[in-house]
């Protein structure tokens, strides 16, 4: 079984990812948050930082790009190739109401004739291994039967397939039946995404699609870090691995070079996450999520362990069925 971590923007930043590969190994791979190049294949200088090798020591990092341009996909590409990358990941998925009317991340799904042309100037000319990762549609499921037959016109390392269509966002079930039957259909490696948030969820696909043996977890593990580890039969998560968590990522961010106000809104986005923990805590992560400095943040982090909430049998709300 090959687990992969999801490209979380606002989350799975480089600092994330090597403090949680630390605390918690057995990752098979991390999908870096997507690139967005200009029309050339220019990214800013900081988006490139956070893919350096030496910023990401130890762990497998696959890069993401966002553009609806191949000029720029395969321009961005040879840059990514010079770091020292061997695969890149297309963003046919994102579901923002900012990305999709520009025809970028799921976008590029409402014209099946166009992702097809913008694939094939992309592999014709790109200089290393590409990946995509797909919604099943995007107003509806049943699209998938037609981009499935683009998709398999081309020799894509790996298809991540998000059982959603983009009407769905992150809120509607996922369409299982749907994604079975892409299963069933496709002759190119498959991974599956979508509501993995415990050993449950995981169980009902490999019931559904005996053989699958790739999956990429989200919402999930953000959180609960240690999910990579329960899903491969290891301990549920201990309040002491997350408080230790919890200090390494601020230490991490700090020593990154973020200011105290950024540090802190990047633990506050986690929070929305790691707030399912503590059934019945609301109050205490409103203070969390209220806190307007690090001194402030750590004494309503404190106040909410205290309160003896934290439940590891917890997890992200999902709705496979």
């Amino acid at each position: 079984m090959i687990l992969y971590f999801a490209p979380m923007e606002g989350i799975t930043s480089c600092v994330f990812r090597q403090v949680h590969a630390r605390c918690f190994p057995g990752v098979d791979g991390y999908y870096a948050p997507f690139l967005a190049p200009d029309g050339q294949g220019r990214c800013k200088a900081s988006a490139l930082r956070e893919l350096l090798p030496e910023n990401n020591r130890d762990l497998r990092l696959t890069p993401q790009i966002l553009t609806n341009s191949p000029e720029a996909f395969v321009n961005l590409s040879r840059e990514l190739v010079a770091m020292g990358y061997e695969e890149v990941n297309l963003n046919a998925g994102c579901p923002s109401g900012t990305v999709v009317p520009k025809h970028k991340g799921a976008g590029m799904l409402a014209d099946p004739d166009a992702l097809d042309a913008f694939l094939d100037r992309v592999f014709s000319q790109c200089p290393i291994s590409v990946s995509v990762k797909t919604r099943l549609g995007l107003e509806s499921t049943a699209e998938f039967e037609r981009l499935l037959q683009v998709y398999e016109h081309y020799p894509i390392q790996l298809l991540i397939v998000h059982a959603r269509d983009r009407q769905g966002m992150y809120r509607s079930r996922p369409d299982l039946d749907a994604f079975v039957r892409a299963a069933e259909a496709a002759h190119l490696p498959l991974c599956y995404n979508g509501d993995l948030v415990d050993r449950a969820s995981l169980t009902l696909i490999r019931e559904k699609v005996p053989g699958l043996e790739r999956f990429m977890l989200g919402r999930g593990a953000a959180a609960d870090p240690s999910l990579f580890r329960q899903l491969r039969g290891g301990a549920p998560l201990s309040s002491e691995e997350l408080e230790n968590y919890l200090a390494r990522l601020e230490e991490g961010f700090l020593t990154w070079g973020l200011s105290e106000h950024f540090t802190l809104a990047r633990l506050k986005e986690l929070w929305y996450y790691l707030g399912c923990l503590f059934p019945g805590g609301e109050k205490g992560r409103k203070r969390i999520l209220k806190s307007q400095n690090l001194g402030d943040y750590r004494a309503a982090v404190q106040g909410l362990f205290a309160q003896g909430l934290f439940d590891p049998s917890a997890h992200f709300p999902g709705e496979l069925g």
